[in-house]
């Protein structure tokens, strides 16, 4: 049964995004509590940041095999029943985190905590995109995308509220964390399954969730492989740019002590903002790829201005910071238009898999940053995988179909 509430604000679009708020509340929350936590459990500084991007590696590595896994369950069981698997699995998770007392314990829980947190995006969008008239579309997602965003806000007054100069208190944020995923599954309870993926669900003439349909024909493989492409600034910039400032503001003599925690408070705050914005921009420029390409220059922009912060104050970091988080508002308008280029049959294995591949690019990123740094050190290596990151980025987005207006009720052949 088809939702007939087409407003912006329907109950799909509101659940959305309530679950994508708890969703970035839990992805993001490592990055906030990341020094004190480890420093808990006995870290050094140098430790610190190694076993830091080890572990964010990891988390992104189940969101890799999370998106598949979902993508798949979303195309052949349906949206909704990922949506609950998936609550239900990072929601565990999160409760376990609050228990780990060393760093392979750590990993490992949040490594299935990433495989959950896979399935809430794509499922999400994909079904609230066939709920909507396609005029609605991108600004019902951009409010998705754009409310849940501020989920890292949260979790950044959470990680004030509970934790303490020496770092106790951590565990009581991935308990909240947890509770808050096991409130939202009786929010869930009030949405309806899409009617597209109705009408198909109980075909076996249709080949639903077939993942390597997207590799078995040039054209397919070509729009999903740009899809993913055209996203990477976004975890460069979140996973290593604000999630080890810090790091870089050490390196760039910055005067003050920057909290990594605040950065990604402060670039959340900001991608919330622009993922709203960029729904009514695709709307008025009646152009996805446009809208995109706009956001992507802002980031640009804002990366060369992050290494030019020598000898700059702290609060100018966190500017800078909210300048790269707005840039990099387009992750609802980039999962919108991998939707949008696929049928019904396999688009929630798209927009699920998309997005953690994405995520999942961060740790070949994170490969070439560290593989750079023994010869060009930590400044440079930064730098110069930017300019890898964003020259590919900007290929795929020049090669990407424009998707704007599409009809999504038909069938991948």
């Amino acid at each position: 049964m088809e939702q007939k509430n087409h407003s912006v604000f329907n109950i799909a679009v509101i659940v959305g995004a309530l679950g994508y708020f708890v969703d970035i509340y839990d992805l993001l929350l490592f990055s906030i509590i990341r020094v004190p936590s480890l420093k808990s459990l006995g870290l050094n500084a140098d430790e610190i940041a190694k076993q830091g991007l080890h572990i964010i590696n990891v988390q992104m590595m189940g969101l890799l095999i999370g998106g598949i896994i979902w993508g798949v369950l979303g195309d052949k069981k349906g949206r909704l029943k990922v949506l609950f698997a998936s609550i239900i699995l990072y929601s565990l998770g999160n409760i376990a985190n609050g228990f780990v007392h060393n760093v392979d314990q750590y990993a490992w829980v949040r490594f299935v905590t990433g495989i959950g947190l896979a399935g809430e995006l794509g499922a999400g969008i994909t079904l609230v995109s066939e709920l909507m008239p396609k005029e609605k579309r991108g600004i019902a997602t951009s409010l998705v995308a754009g409310i849940g965003l501020s989920g890292a806000v949260l979790a950044y007054f959470v990680r004030q509220q509970f934790v303490g100069p020496d770092g106790s208190g951590w565990r009581t944020c991935y308990f909240i964390g947890g509770g808050l995923g096991f409130l939202l599954l009786f929010l869930r309870v009030g949405v309806l399954e899409s009617g597209m993926f109705k009408s198909i669900e109980q075909s076996v003439k249709v080949k639903k969730g077939d993942f390597l349909m997207l590799f078995t024909n040039g054209k397919r493989l070509k729009k999903y492989l740009t899809a993913i492409l055209i996203a990477l600034p976004n975890w460069f910039v979140i996973g290593i740019l604000i999630s080890f400032s810090d790091k870089f503001a050490s390196k760039m003599n910055v005067h003050g002590a920057v909290d990594p925690g605040k950065a990604v408070m402060v670039a959340y705050a900001a991608i919330s903002i622009g993922d709203i914005l960029i729904g009514f921009i695709s709307q008025w420029l009646k152009s996805r790829k446009k809208s995109l390409l706009l956001f992507h220059i802002i980031t640009a922009f804002s990366v060369i201005w992050y290494f030019n912060l020598q000898n700059q104050s702290a609060n100018t970091v966190y500017v800078v910071c909210a300048f790269l988080g707005f840039g990099t508002g387009f992750w609802a308008m980039f999962v919108t238009m991998a939707a949008e280029q696929f049928g019904t049959n396999i688009r929630a294995t798209v927009a699920t898999t998309a997005p953690n591949m994405a995520r999942g690019s961060l740790n070949l990123v994170s490969l070439l940053f560290v593989a750079l740094q023994p010869t060009q050190g930590y400044l440079k290596s930064g730098w110069i995988t930017g300019v890898v990151v964003f020259l590919i980025a900007f290929i795929s987005l020049a090669l990407t179909e424009e998707t704007f207006g599409k009809d999504l009720d038909y069938i991948e052949q």
